[in-house]
């Protein structure tokens, strides 16, 4: 166990001994003189002897302050030079923290190119669909699904979650050769439904009128714990699945998957939040990634054919 003075004392003391002044130390240590007397007095009466022999426009050091000096100035120059190196390092990486689907489908896509903007800055990413706490310094800043309701952090809404069915274009093309016409909402229920167990496949049927029996929702089926893995599977002709538009556009552009019907279902209150700590939002290297990635959906909403304010509010189609 540590015996040591309070260290508010002894940094006040170390900087009137250095300076030889109470004032610059004040100035030095954002106090009022006033203050840097008060924690030097008191450093003595712990002393129980006299550290600095006061003089008009001078603070005159006796012989235990000029002892006790040089291994304060250097121990706080350690102790300076520790937190610079961390600094340095903590300037000079930036770790992401987002969901398994967002990383997959859009992030990972896009990165590369806030990278090349900002050379000097390392970005690193994680997934991950638990929350991180941002205040253990696991990552910088978040981007995370939810409602936005995460206490000690601040909350930007980039986009509101909407879903519609999605399925390759070859998936789509042979459902419809064998109906013999477009496919339609209420041949849903009898098609190879991915993850048929997701709420949200029920909600998007009832508002395109389609009555189906709750068994439905319980039949056997392909299941997987992110939109990103249905995604793929969809693509791989495993059946349709329900996508947010916004993440899977680049796919759809490609021709590698098909919208069938214009209809989406909102989340009502889902959405998509960048997160950062409140006590951190005016770090430089936050601010910069926080400006880009809000251009960037900006974009994204765009191509995707729907208004920034539709984007933001909570409706049914």
């Amino acid at each position: 166990m540590r015996i040591l003075p309070p260290l508010a004392a002894v940094r006040a003391f170390e900087a009137a001994a250095r300076t030889e002044n109470f004032t610059a130390a004040a100035a030095e240590l954002g106090m009022t003189q006033a203050a840097v007397s008060y924690q030097v007095k008191s450093l003595e009466e712990r002393l129980g002897a006299a550290l600095f022999v006061r003089e008009k426009g001078r603070a005159r050091l006796t012989p235990l302050g000029a002892r006790l000096l040089p291994s304060l100035t250097s121990a706080f120059d350690s102790i300076e030079t520790a937190f610079a190196a961390h600094r340095q390092d903590d300037e000079s990486l930036l770790t992401v923290t987002t969901t398994h689907t967002f990383a997959n489908t859009w992030l990972a896509w896009r990165l590369g190119a806030f990278q090349m903007q900002h050379p000097d800055l390392a970005v690193r990413m994680t997934t991950s669909n638990d929350v991180v706490d941002l205040r253990t310094g696991e990552a910088d800043i978040a981007i995370r699904a939810g409602r936005g309701d995460w206490a000690g952090v601040e909350c930007h809404r980039l986009f509101r979650s909407s879903f519609t069915p999605m399925a390759s274009p070859q998936n789509i093309a042979a459902i419809e050769a064998q109906l013999g016409r477009p496919l339609e909402p209420s041949d849903i229920p009898g098609l190879n439904l991915i993850n048929p167990s997701d709420d949200w496949w029920q909600q998007w049927l009832a508002d395109n009128g389609v009555q189906v029996d709750s068994g439905l929702f319980r039949r056997p089926g392909v299941r997987f714990e992110n939109q990103a893995n249905e995604g793929h599977a969809a693509m791989a002709g495993q059946g349709l699945a329900l996508l947010t538009p916004l993440l899977w556009h680049g796919d759809v552009a490609g021709a590698r998957l098909a919208i069938p019907f214009p209809d989406r279902v909102s989340t009502r209150g889902w959405a998509y939040w960048l997160v950062v700590p409140a006590e951190r939002r005016n770090i430089p290297k936050i601010k910069r990634f926080s400006e880009w990635l809000v251009v960037e959906i900006a974009k994204a909403i765009e191509e995707d054919g729907i208004s920034a304010a539709e984007a933001a509010r909570d409706v049914h189609r």
